[in-house]
Formats: structure tokens, C-alpha cells, sequence
């Protein structure tokens, strides 16, 4: 990597100008190349290794990353046998000093394509329009690796100071990050014991400042199976004698959730709201009002459920909810003949309150679903890799502090805190083995980009100055760790 001088004394305005040059310039095309790679996450492309398209998107991001002037930052690809490969940048400290280590984190890896891209855009091409750049992946999170790179550089460049950083930028995390533990214990000795964690892969409730996640919820995925017959039958001659097994599938969904209102009855499920976070969900839903709710693009005269701000913003960050997010078995209209089927298969999405234990809810779950099957259909669930999810331990003066001074410098206004109801599999890894660890935890998904689903879109100006934010922090860390 090229090489770059420091200064005494950071310049946060000529960072912020230096940031927003860089992004227009160079990272912006750069994403925008990336966007049209399907770089699809594992579980939804197992031929990916033979694709090559995970592999070309770790060498076009690796690529620009190597051409940065971070002087004595050394870059690899790690590769594991059977396994996604992961960038690793390690990038020294800027001066003896500034002690620690600082590691930041993104994923490189995509969601499927997914139905319903408005007119001109679509997942694999790059669509700018005003402040939005629309395809997959851009915001979910294929910018992080040029933000960290971008946010270390601004630092270097304008008379800051960093401590130690390591970038890690994976490519399984939307699969549940399978392949990260091996990583992880493969890269120990590169990773060391970070006392600060930058993760870039969260949302924000809006375009307006830094918002730092305070815990991510956890998952349960897995297929629900109910078999009623061996072969399809004409549906006037066993209607009415033979279940339906989509029937069956409504009541056993009905022993996990409340129709009438989403709510989950299984009480494995749930979890205790602390006080701390019912603060924290008040204080962001004075901020957002009524953003809790038309952030959603709910068609015409269709509305969320009459409640508070603060509510909503528990709703989805601390209750769990269900989700059919697949279903096979079940023939396309045109194909739809007068049949009773004879299997109904049920993609389940369970979103878990951040305390609970996953694998302790993806059994509970699989119990309820398989206890006494109705007229002896056959009923099986079977979960993927359950994710745990994560609550932030508490968060030290000088971070706190940090968040919001370089809210107020970049954005001229003040943080917000609040959880997120998205699962990051990698903090709750990082949180058991870094306990003592520091976390800002905070991303770009913002009010309508619609990350996972049709027509998702980064907002350039606020990734650009969410890079600024970072670059702030980073600066703020290394002088408070050489003046404690």
C-alpha cells in the first residue's frame, strides 16, 4: 500500500471534505461495480465456490483496498478448505502512543434477488438516482470495507491518530456466518484482543445522525414439513374428509403466534425488556415519531398497528415475530388445478428477543410444532443454524461521549441510541469472546432502503458522512486509550 504522512492535531472539517470526495470520486463506481456481482450468501447459492461469484466480489473490493496509502497496512484473502474466503487488512497504529486495537467489521456477501424491483432497477444493476444508489447489496453492507478504508485514511490524512485496526470483511454473514468461526480461530493471532469494535452492518432511524445500536435480536429459521397424503387428490372427491395440509399448517402456526395481532405466545420466545432499553426506545421514538411507521412501504390505506412511537420501536428490536418468508408445495395460480395437495413446506423466520438463546428457542420451537400433529399428519420442523442475538454491555463514558461529539461535528446534531431488530451473528461471537470489548455497532439501513427485499438503495450523503463519523471516533479512541 501507497504511503501517507500524518499531522499533529486532527482536522475534522478537511476530513469530512477529504471523505466526501473520496466517496463520489472513487467509491461510489466502485460499489456500483460490486452491486452487479451476485455474490449470493451460501444458503442461497450452494454452487457459490464453483459460481465464482463470491470470489470476484472478494477480489474486486480486495482490489481497491490494496491501492489505499495506509503505509504498513498488510492485506490478504484467507481461505479455508470448503469455506468462504474473508479480507483481512491489519493497519497499524498511527504513533507508539495509541494503544489497543480497534476492529472493524463488514460483509461482502448478498440476499437472493428477491420479487418486485420497480421499473428500471434491479438487483444486479447499479441504478443512481439523486442521493440513492439502488441494487443489491450496496447498503447491505458492501460499502463497509470502503468506509473503513476511507474513515482510516481521513485519519492518517489530516493530522489524526488511530490505534491498531483490523478490517474484516466476511462473506457468509447472511447465512448465519457458518464459516466465521474457523476464521476466527485461524486469525487469532491477527485479530488479537480488540478493545473496541466498528461494525458497519446495522440501520439507522434516520438520515439525520449517527445512530449506534445498542442490541440486535436473534434468529430461528427452518422449514416446517406437514405430509397429510402420498400422492395429490381431486379436491371435490376428499374435500371436506381429507385435512388440508395447509389447514394444518395455520393451527400449528397458531400454537407459536397470536393471529390476530403477531404476537408470539410461546413463552421460550420471550424475553424481559430492561429499563435501560425502554429508556433508550422512548428517547428514539421522540426523535422518530411517527418514521416508526411509514418507514414501511405499505400500500394504500394500509397502516401499522395504532400504538406509540416508543412502542413500535420495541416491537421490533425486543419482541419477537414470526414470519413465513417461503412456502413449497404450493403450485403457481396458473398451474393451480382443483387438488388437495399432499405436502405444504413452510419457510419460518423467528426473530428473537436479544437475551433469549437460540438454540434453546429453536428447540422449543421444533417441540411445539411436532407435539400431537393433527389427525396424525406427519409434522417435522427443521431449523437452520439458530443465531443468538446481542445486547451491548454498557457503554463507557468515552464512547458515549466519542458517538456524540462526532454526531455533532459531522451531522450537527446529537446520537441516538436504540437496538435494532436485524441479527448480526459476529457481535454475539465477538461479545463472549471480548467481553471487556467496546462496540459501536451502526450501519446505513435507513427509513425505505429495504435491505433483503426489492428496490434496496444506499443513501450516499449519509454513508458518506457516517465514514466521517467513524474516522471521528477512531481519532477520539486513540487519544483517550494514550490518555488513560
Amino acid at each position: 500500500m501507497r504511503r501517507m504522512t500524518t499531522t499533529a492535531g486532527f482536522d475534522r472539517d478537511a476530513a469530512k471534505a477529504f471523505v466526501a470526495d473520496l466517496w463520489e470520486r472513487s467509491i461510489v463506481p466502485e460499489i456500483a461495480e460490486y452491486i452487479e456481482i451476485p455474490a449470493k450468501s451460501p444458503m442461497f447459492d450452494p454452487a457459490w465456490a464453483e459460481l465464482g461469484h463470491i470470489d470476484r466480489a472478494v477480489e474486486h473490493v480486495a482490489r481497491w483496498c490494496s491501492d489505499r496509502p495506509l503505509m504498513g497496512a498488510k492485506l490478504r484473502v484467507a481461505r479455508l478448505p470448503g469455506r468462504t474466503p474473508v479480507i483481512v487488512i491489519d493497519v497499524p497504529a498511527t504513533d507508539p502512543d495509541a494503544k489497543g486495537t480497534v476492529l472493524l467489521y463488514g460483509h461482502l456477501d448478498k440476499q437472493p434477488e428477491m420479487t418486485g424491483w420497480r421499473e428500471g432497477l434491479g438487483p444486479w444493476k447499479a441504478v443512481r438516482q439523486g442521493d440513492r444508489l439502488y441494487g443489491r447489496g450496496g447498503a447491505d453492507d458492501g460499502y463497509a470495507a470502503y468506509a473503513s478504508l476511507a474513515a482510516l485514511e481521513a485519519v492518517r490524512g489530516h493530522g489524526g491518530r488511530h490505534a491498531r485496526a483490523v478490517v474484516l470483511i466476511e462473506a457468509s454473514e447472511e447465512s448465519g456466518s457458518p464459516d466465521l468461526p474457523a476464521h476466527l480461530e485461524a486469525l487469532a493471532d491477527v485479530i488479537g484482543s480488540p478493545d473496541l469494535v466498528v461494525c458497519l452492518d446495522s440501520g439507522c432511524g434516520d438520515f439525520e445522525r449517527l445512530w449506534v445500536t445498542t442490541s440486535l435480536r436473534g434468529i430461528v429459521t427452518g422449514t416446517l414439513a406437514i405430509d397429510i397424503l402420498r400422492e395429490g387428490v381431486h379436491s371435490g372427491d376428499a374435500g371436506g374428509v381429507v385435512p388440508s395440509s395447509f389447514r394444518i399448517a395455520r393451527t400449528l402456526l397458531s400454537r407459536l403466534e397470536d393471529e390476530t395481532d403477531g404476537s408470539i405466545r410461546l413463552e421460550a420466545l420471550r424475553a424481559p425488556i430492561p429499563d435501560a432499553r425502554r429508556q433508550q426506545a422512548a428517547r428514539a421514538g421522540e426523535v422518530l415519531g411517527t418514521v416508526t411507521a411509514t418507514r414501511f412501504p405499505f400500500v394504500d390505506g394500509a397502516h401499522a398497528p395504532d400504538t406509540t412511537p416508543a412502542e413500535r420501536v420495541l416491537d421490533r428490536t425486543w419482541r419477537p415475530a414470526l414470519e413465513v418468508t417461503g412456502a413449497d408445495g404450493v403450485p403457481p395460480l396458473v398451474a393451480a388445478g382443483n387438488v388437495l395437495r399432499p405436502t405444504t413446506r413452510l419457510k419460518l423466520s423467528l426473530r428473537l428477543p436479544p437475551t433469549v438463546d437460540a438454540q434453546a428457542a429453536a428447540a422449543a420451537v421444533k417441540a411445539t410444532l411436532e407435539a400431537n400433529p393433527p389427525c396424525g399428519a406427519h409434522v417435522s420442523f427443521t431449523p437452520d443454524a439458530p443465531g443468538t442475538g446481542w445486547e451491548a454491555p454498557p457503554l463507557a463514558p468515552w464512547l458515549e461521549t466519542a458517538a456524540d461529539a462526532a454526531s455533532q461535528a459531522s451531522f450537527g446534531t446529537s446520537a441516538a441510541f436504540m437496538g435494532e431488530g436485524g441479527s448480526i451473528p459476529f457481535m454475539a461471537m465477538l461479545g463472549r469472546q471480548f467481553p471487556e470489548a467496546q462496540f459501536l455497532i451502526t450501519g446505513v439501513l435507513g427509513p425505505q432502503t429495504n435491505a433483503h427485499g426489492p428496490n434496496e438503495f444506499l443513501h450516499v450523503p449519509y454513508a458518506t458522512t457516517l465514514t466521517a463519523c467513524v474516522a471521528d471516533v477512531l481519532d477520539r479512541h486513540a487519544r483517550r486509550a494514550t490518555s488513560s
